[in-house]
């Protein structure tokens, strides 16, 4: 009887390090697939806070996270089963897919450039100045993000395509649960940062209101840096997207291009090698994502927005 309990002790002990092992690879594999989208996260982290500025404070957070309700039920119930279904029964359409949404994200930053040096920013600033109801401001970030939570998801999904298909559902929801947690707690902390500064400003200690003082004065310098840095991050990830579903769909030229620009460029550095061929890539891929969503802004101004321009003007 001693025997067969320390057998079972023994068999209970190896299948506990076995889950611990398959919790340790679960890990590691969602933090490898949460890095490798985290150009999108930049972005969502940097659009977010755009929804609420200009609304009560005391309506910030409620709004941030109705929206981050929606972030979650548009990663787990419609994004996380349409893409292991996809993985599972129809593999090469993920490239594509995912080459669609590079293409998105090009279209996106790239018309925000447009914009910014165009003029039309002014013009789309002061459309905005009209602020809609709190159920439409959230209703259309769910929208926005719904694109950018496709985007992240489908990048993860690559990154652990090879994994068994409960493994990769489980870390999918990792992902989205981890992601969604971040995104929208910095997203909070930034809303609120002004707030919080304005209550520092106010203590008696000098060097705690100069602080607080700081963090008021930086918070526009913050959002305009996170809008730059959103943007930058649109154009690398959807021009790394493409550039590498080009390569896997067997049109080589452009990839090993940027591929010889980096081995070139790290070659040449020495012990900065690493660095600098890392950069030389994410720099081959911005300018990669911007013609590309230099192109698709072009198209689109030539058909649906011009269709909906002349039609309001018909009107």
């Amino acid at each position: 009887m001693a025997g067969g309990l320390v057998a079972l002790l023994d068999d209970v002990a190896v299948l506990a390090r076995a889950a611990a092992a398959s919790i340790d690879d679960i890990g590691a594999a969602a933090g490898r697939a949460s890095i490798k989208a985290a150009g999108v996260v930049v972005d969502d982290t940097a659009v977010t806070p755009q929804y609420v500025h200009g609304l009560n404070a005391d309506r910030e957070l409620p709004i941030i996270r109705k929206i981050a309700l929606g972030s979650l039920r548009n990663k787990l119930l419609i994004i996380l089963p349409a893409i292991l279904l996809l993985s599972q029964f129809l593999p090469f359409l993920l490239t594509p897919i995912l080459m669609i949404g590079g293409a998105y994200l090009c279209y996106e930053g790239a018309e925000k450039i447009w914009h910014r040096f165009s003029g039309h920013a002014e013009e789309h600033a002061s459309v905005e100045d009209a602020m809609p109801d709190e159920k439409t401001i959230v209703s259309g970030a769910v929208r926005t993000d719904f694109i950018l939570s496709a985007e992240i998801m489908v990048i993860s999904l690559n990154e652990v395509a090879s994994e068994a298909f409960v493994s990769r559902a489980i870390i999918l929801i990792v992902v989205a649960l981890g992601i969604t947690v971040l995104v929208y707690g910095v997203v909070g902390l930034i809303v609120k940062m002004d707030d919080i500064g304005l209550s520092l400003a106010q203590r008696s200690g000098k060097g705690v209101a100069a602080f607080g003082r700081g963090l008021v004065k930086g918070m526009p310098k913050l959002l305009t840096g996170l809008t730059v840095v959103g943007t930058a991050a649109m154009l690398w990830v959807g021009g790394h997207i493409i550039l590498l579903g080009t390569d896997e769909l067997g049109f080589h030229p452009l990839y090993e291009f940027v591929h010889h620009l980096e081995e070139a460029a790290h070659d040449a550095t020495g012990a900065l090698g690493g660095v600098v061929g890392w950069l030389v890539n994410t720099l081959g891929s911005a300018i990669l994502g911007l013609i590309v969503g230099a192109i698709v802004v072009l198209v689109m101004s030539l058909t649906v927005h011009r269709k909906k321009k002349d039609g309001a003007a018909a009107h």
